[in-house]
């Protein structure tokens, strides 16, 4: 394609993998849309503290209560910022908690579940 950014000096395996997808276009077709990349960003950013991280792993092991999360922690956690780690799996959608008597007990979702294997891979 005359004027096309692939007709300068590109590497010719990269021109024509590219070529292959359609351009830049065809690959910038097949990228998730803007929703979902938002979606997928909360959840890298929610996984990206390595306390939350060790929580949600945690809980693949064992749905918990916040008094055993927090003993898990270490006593050196308040409960504002136990809770203010929580709510942000919460919000990103990798946990979930279901009331059991006077307690919550948390759990992980689906999604998850799935984003803690990802985690471990890399």
């Amino acid at each position: 394609m005359k004027g096309d950014i692939l007709d300068t000096e590109i590497p010719e395996p990269i021109r024509k993998q590219c070529e292959s997808k359609g351009g830049i276009k065809g690959i910038a077709k097949a990228l998730p849309d803007k929703k979902k990349l938002e979606e997928q960003s909360q959840i890298f950013q929610a996984l990206s503290d390595p306390l939350r991280l060790k929580i949600m792993l945690a809980l693949v092991e064992q749905p918990l209560c916040v008094c055993l999360i927090k003993e898990m922690l270490g006593p050196k956690i308040s409960d504002s910022k136990l809770s203010y780690h929580i709510n942000i799996l919460k919000d990103a959608g990798l946990i979930d908690g279901q009331r059991q008597a006077s307690w919550i007990i948390y759990a992980p979702t689906k999604p998850g579940k799935e984003a803690v294997k990802v985690a471990g891979r890399l």
